[in-house]
């Protein structure tokens, strides 16, 4: 499959690469709702064991991916990196819907593990926000044949997206004990 590069596209790409930070930065300033249906609620409180299980997965995915291509098997590699980026979305859906829904849960002020959770958290978000141009662009770059264009970006989209995707489930594991509907 082809998809055309153009302008256009990379201007989107780029759109993207701002918007969606800026989406989720005003997530943290706006109200939340009051009543919330119960189901509905339910279900957005799985929301963070949910989107660390699609980053476990899509970690996976990368490494299978990465592994596909060393061994040259490239429509594999492919079906990978398209699974990769299709978890993506649906945690970035999940992700915003709980976000919009929930406050934010506070790592203990008094925890020795305080330091060491806000620097990967730091790390994280800041890598997080990154590497989504970056892998628009090389996975467009590698459906339009560009290989060696898609490698010169991939070095640096593909360890990024590895460490997002590990610390997301990091985060989660130090933070998840401390959830309000956990107490």
């Amino acid at each position: 499959m082809t998809v055309k590069n153009s302008k256009g596209t990379n201007k989107i790409i780029m759109l993207l690469g701002v918007v969606i930070p800026l989406v989720v930065a005003v997530l943290y300033v706006l109200p939340k709702p009051e009543n919330m249906n119960p189901g509905v609620k339910a279900i957005l409180e799985n929301s963070p064991k949910f989107n660390a299980c699609i980053n476990a997965t899509t970690f996976i995915l990368l490494i299978l991916a990465l592994v596909a291509i060393k061994a040259k098997k490239v429509q594999l590699h492919s079906k990978l990196m398209t699974s990769s980026i299709a978890l993506g979305v649906l945690f970035l859906l999940s992700y915003v819907s709980y976000h919009f829904s929930f406050d934010d849960t506070i790592y203990p002020l008094d925890s020795e593990f305080r330091p060491l959770y806000i620097t990967i958290l730091i790390s994280h978000i800041v890598l997080s926000a990154i590497v989504v141009p970056l892998v628009l662009i090389s996975y467009l770059r590698g459906l339009n044949g560009e290989i060696e264009r898609h490698k010169k970006i991939v070095k640096f989209a593909y360890p990024i997206w590895l460490y997002v995707t590990l610390t997301g489930v990091v985060v989660y594991l130090m933070i998840s004990p401390y959830y309000a509907f956990n107490q």
